[in-house]
């Protein structure tokens, strides 16, 4: 028996040939991931070339023929829930990229406590399952950082750039409550996309320059604690930056785990594995947007640098921390005095929404500078992707999870992260350049509660 539970074979293992291209080329991942890892013949074996893809976020050179054949019993039934993906290995050059994001809870289904980091088994796994790259989405977390904090410094500085407060932008089921239900909010929302879609965007133009890989043979696949996430790729054609989709395929972290358990790969026994770059490394700012107010605190210890010039002595702002369903605060950045405020959960987002509405009618000045909103109760944590029977003490746990990711971090800035750096100066010029907004940013409208 192998060590990733199927049985020991020759490297030149063979699979069944089929629509998906030719297995037997040195050149097919699961070959290749098969010779990369002691050589071993997983215990799911993939028909006719086919990878079951599930909850993952697969970006690569992979020349796809992607179709929705099942939804799996078990699921809340939403779209493009489980696909299976038919991927044309037989084409040149082809490469196929993982991208988990926010995702730190499949330790979970594998019988460990919730908030146990297991970062870097999860890089390993998806490389068994046949990406060629594996990148990190809180990479472009940070990056969401650079553009955010900047457009709120600009709404602080300059008054024609609109109006305060400044909404975060970055929950789609947040987003698309705002567009029915609160459109007249519009002119106050960031316009940052999700990380999960500046990642696709980067990926399929960034990446695919540096690397010499057709975009058209990119084929993106995010790993999200969150199902709206599957909603959010396809909302309009800002989703198409790149000039194609720039993610392609949206999977759930209880989806992810299946596919490990599927593909017979011994999880809790895999040696950790770095993420890929240039675009995989990520500063503690990142990896905190998956909680509530994990959005605010990010991007205040950049603004705070945008504003002073200098440092923040002490990065974990307090003031924005903690699971009550609303939190206000004031948070000195300079000479300024921010007034803050962060909210999760959509009862606790009307109370704020309609108190900053009240005062704009009132003619009064706005309650707050900044707003945090998370539609999810813990923010992305709680996602409903993530492992069933999430209660508070799991929300808990996975939050310190989070924090001790940050802790650990040897960058715990969105603008001291090196590849960040890398890909202003290379790549966007700085931010809110033109374009950043091509790749970066996004619009929004009003939109009716219903569609026939």
């Amino acid at each position: 028996i192998g060590p990733f539970g199927g049985r020991v074979v020759e490297p030149a293992a063979r699979y069944p040939s089929g629509p998906g291209g030719d297995p037997d080329r040195p050149g097919h991942p699961w070959n290749r991931h098969l010779q990369n890892h002691l050589d071993f013949e997983p215990a799911f074996q993939p028909q006719f070339g086919h990878l079951v893809a599930v909850d993952i976020h697969l970006a690569g050179d992979a020349a796809l023929n992607g179709h929705l054949v099942e939804t799996w019993s078990g699921e809340t039934p939403t779209a493009d829930d489980v696909l299976e993906v038919d991927i044309g290995l037989g084409a040149p050059g082809e490469v196929v990229d993982a991208l988990p994001g926010f995702v730190r809870a499949p330790a979970e289904a594998f019988g460990l406590e919730p908030g146990t980091l297991m970062t870097g088994q999860i890089y390993a796994a998806l490389r068994m399952l046949g990406a060629d790259a594996v990148f990190d989405t809180n990479f472009s977390a940070d990056l969401t950082i650079m553009e955010e904090a900047n457009e709120l410094v600009q709404r602080l500085t300059e008054k024609d750039e609109g109006p305060l407060p400044q909404i975060t932008s970055c929950c789609p089921a947040w987003t698309d409550f705002m567009e029915k239900y609160y459109p007249d909010m519009i002119p106050h929302f960031s316009t940052a996309k999700s990380p999960m879609m500046m990642q696709g965007a980067i990926t399929k133009t960034y990446y695919a320059e540096k690397e010499n890989i057709a975009p058209k043979n990119i084929y993106s696949v995010a790993i999200m604690p969150c199902t709206a996430k599957k909603y959010e790729i396809g909302r309009d054609d800002n989703m198409r930056a790149s000039g194609y989709n720039d993610m392609d395929l949206v999977l759930t972290t209880r989806e992810l785990a299946r596919l490990i358990k599927r593909a017979g790969i011994d999880f809790l026994n895999l040696r950790e594995e770095a993420a890929d770059n240039p675009i995989g490394t990520y500063s503690g700012a990142g990896t905190i947007f998956g909680v509530t107010g994990g959005v605010m605190e990010a991007a205040l210890r950049t603004a705070y640098m945008l504003v002073t010039g200098e440092e923040l002595g002490d990065v974990n702002i307090q003031a924005v921390r903690g699971m009550e369903g609303v939190r206000v605060g004031e948070v000195p950045v300079g000479d300024v005095t921010l007034k803050v405020a962060v909210a999760h959960g959509m009862a606790n987002v009307r109370q704020i929404m309609d108190e900053v509405r009240e005062a704009r009618v009132a003619g009064k000045e706005p309650p707050y500078h900044f707003i945090e909103v998370m539609a999810c109760k813990g923010g992305c944590i709680g996602g409903g992707g993530q492992p069933y029977n999430t209660d508070e003490k799991v929300r808990q746990k996975r939050v310190a999870g989070i924090y001790t990711d940050d802790e650990k971090s040897a960058v715990r800035c969105s603008h001291q992260n090196p590849e960040i750096i890398k890909i202003y100066k290379d790549y966007l010029g700085e931010p809110l350049s033109h374009k950043s907004h091509e790749l970066l940013h996004t619009q929004y409208q009003a939109r009716p509660l219903y569609q026939k």
